[in-house]
């Protein structure tokens, strides 16, 4: 490894051998300056990796040199030095953005310790986050094999959201595939247990079971709405738990977290099902039942969410809620700015939803655009795009907006998606549908140990296409291929992101409550 190099700038030089000899006996390279003129030749001629800079040198200033470095090399760390501890002068220097500031006479020891703050620092926190899973990697191991009730597995998997978040900022390549292995685990063992359990939470045999799409408004909205104040509730299309969590901070500039739960989507996870139940407060064949009108069967022609806001409305009705509300769907920034403006307007109604279309249009075009695929290769690009969409999007300007208004909050979704790398075949006729995730149609033909099939569509709570239809759901991350041009299909697919089956990032999404600072 390359020593670091050090520039030492002080007009009183000489009197600082005693701290230049102490360093490169450290093994630090170090070059010295007498003035802010002789430091910018230097540094114009060479590189360093960090500069000391004394604050009060004559001719070019230490703030003057400080303000001429960063013109130049903005990544550059400088460390101020200064005899004067006057408020002002720090403040100067703060506002140049320094890396840090020393007083005079400064200590060997402090000095070693600016320079593990500002050049190892990332190493250290890497070491230590590393360290700190290794002994969680254990306790996470421990609990999967357990047989977790529904509120243990999204403790499970907020914990290794945590951990993926804060390792993918380590140096360590091999902790971050350690943490893959045991994801692949638990969403392993958390799709036998959904699959156990699914269908006796559908028909309430079990007590007590989670929330579902299909309880959401009625458990989670309803009981916001008796506050006094507006409900926006803004649903972001196919937003995982991780896309929250790299998104909390920007939401937390206007906002408080007042609670952040996790609910459970309805299979198949996929807008046509989860969202239409989610808005109706139904399950799909209550929906196609009671409001015919409403409902697109797979095989049909036509959009198949049409009618989020009529269903939303006769959701309100059934339960008593006479209320003024509002429903918007933004597919597109021009709209969204548009939406902006009407915001205003919103504010005397008791309800207010908003359906956001980004996220769920990045997945799509991930998988159709090459230059989106290597934009976002893995996992840590694709949610550093949602960021960066979301910093310049319409949407930000919403939330800032209600920011600065007395309402509550509601940020969620309707499913997550998962990367899928394992091709799994299946074999159907020509109206068994596209999605790569979940199939329906009838005689369907696949590994039995491959999928998790739902022979009666009844008994989910799912339309039947035919007297011999059935569902059938990936797991994990599998993703459904035919054998037809097997080769290239699966190549064209593999890591992109789906959704439609069973896993932790499908199906645990999340709901957040958020008031006004």
């Amino acid at each position: 490894m390359d020593k670091v190099s050090i520039l030492w700038v002080d007009d009183e030089i000489d009197l600082l051998k005693p701290h230049i000899i102490f360093l490169r006996d450290k093994g630090y390279e170090v070059e010295t300056a007498n003035s802010g003129y002789d430091a910018l030749d230097l540094i114009k001629a060479r590189q360093f990796n960090i500069v000391f800079l004394d604050e009060q040198m004559p001719g070019l200033s230490g703030i003057e040199t400080l303000m001429k470095i960063k013109a130049d090399l903005p990544g550059l760390p400088v460390v101020m030095i200064t005899k004067s501890e006057e408020e002002a002068i720090m403040e100067d220097a703060i506002g140049s953005n320094i890396a840090d500031y020393l007083i005079k006479p400064v200590k060997p020891n402090q000095i070693l310790l600016c320079l593990k703050k500002n050049l190892e620092n990332k190493k250290l926190i890497s070491e230590k986050t590393n360290f700190q899973y290794q002994q969680e990697f254990r306790n996470i191991g421990m609990e999967i094999s357990n047989r977790l009730n529904f509120e243990e597995w999204v403790e499970v998997y907020k914990k290794i959201v945590f951990w993926e978040l804060k390792l993918e900022q380590s140096m360590d390549d091999g902790m971050q595939q350690v943490l893959q292995l045991q994801k692949n685990e638990a969403n392993q063992v958390f799709s036998k247990f959904v699959e156990r359990n699914y269908i006796d939470w559908l028909h309430g045999k079990v007590n007590p079971r989670p929330v579902q799409s299909h309880n959401v408004v009625k458990e989670k909205v309803f009981p916001v709405m008796d506050e006094n104040k507006p409900v926006f509730v803004i649903l972001v299309d196919n937003l995982r738990y991780d896309q929250w969590k790299i998104l909390q901070p920007f939401f937390e500039e206007n906002f408080r977290v007042e609670k952040e739960d996790i609910y459970y989507s309805i299979l198949p996870s996929v807008t046509q099902y989860a969202r239409n139940a989610l808005f109706a407060g139904l399950l799909p064949t209550e929906i196609e039942r009671k409001y015919p009108k409403y409902w697109v069967n797979e095989d049909e022609e036509g959009t198949k969410n049409n009618f989020e806001s009529e269903l939303l409305g006769e959701l309100l009705k059934r339960y008593g809620r006479d209320v003024k509300y509002s429903y918007y769907k933004v597919l597109n920034q021009t709209y969204g700015r548009k939406l902006v403006e009407l915001l205003p307007n919103l504010m005397v109604n008791k309800l207010n939803f908003i359906v956001y279309n980004f996220v769920d249009m990045l997945s799509h075009a991930r998988t159709e655009m090459e230059i989106i695929r290597e934009l976002a290769d893995d996992e840590k690009a694709y949610r550093s795009i949602t960021v960066s969409w979301f910093q310049h999007s319409p949407l930000y300007e919403i939330i800032r907006w209600l920011g600065e208004k007395d309402v509550n909050l509601i940020i969620t979704t309707d499913h997550g998606s998962i990367r899928v790398n394992n091709p799994v075949k299946v074999l159907g006729d020509r109206n068994t549908n596209t999605n790569l995730r979940y199939k329906t149609g009838k005689a369907l033909k696949f590994e039995k140990n491959e999928a998790f099939e739902v022979r009666n569509p009844a008994d989910a709570f799912l339309p039947r296409g035919n007297v011999s239809s059935s569902f059938v759901f990936c797991r994990n991350y599998d993703f459904f291929a035919y054998p037809n041009n097997f080769n290239y299909y699966v190549n064209y697919y593999r890591d992109t992101f789906q959704h439609g089956g069973i896993s932790m990032e499908e199906m645990l999404v999340p709901c957040v409550y958020l008031k006004r600072k």
